[in-house]
């Protein structure tokens, strides 16, 4: 039943001397140490990283509020100038049109062969021939022309 070993399992047991004990404990402690040191290296490894990221993280966050800011005064620059170009659109167009009844007029008066005394005169610079304008009836309605102004708020 019993064994002479004193072990009823069959296996053996291995003592040590207290001095390998004291070895054993000794690397251990020291492993658990360098383990704890390595370990500390290593979080202040992942702080640092995330303190990188964060600087990283704002500086990225800024550059977008400039961009945007950026953004932003160009849209209204380029709205404000659309709107410029309308109006200068819209006085071009105008303009062309009082041209185009200039030369009307001036097509007439040339073709015109039976001008009154009251409304041609040859005093001009060289014998020129000129119009007075004030006693055509074609010319009145020119004289109540609106200036073309540019709208100008806030400008």
């Amino acid at each position: 039943m019993a064994s002479s070993s004193g072990n009823s399992s069959g296996s053996t047991q291995i003592h040590h001397s207290g001095s390998d004990d004291g070895a054993m404990d000794q690397r251990k402690r020291k492993r658990m140490e360098s383990n704890r040191e390595s370990a500390r290296r290593s979080r202040m490894r992942k702080q640092k990283h995330m303190d990188d990221l964060m600087t990283q993280a704002n500086k990225l966050k800024n550059n977008n509020a400039q961009i945007l800011t950026t953004i932003d005064v160009t849209t209204q620059r380029s709205v404000q100038i659309e709107a410029e170009n309308s109006v200068l659109r819209a006085q071009v167009s105008e303009l062309s049109q009082r041209l185009d009844s200039l030369n009307e007029m001036i097509n007439y008066i040339n073709t015109n062969t039976n001008c009154t005394t009251a409304q041609c005169t040859t005093t001009g610079v060289n014998g020129s021939f000129e119009f007075d304008f004030a006693d055509n009836p074609w010319n009145m309605m020119y004289l109540n022309q609106p200036t073309i102004m540019a709208d100008m708020v806030g400008y």
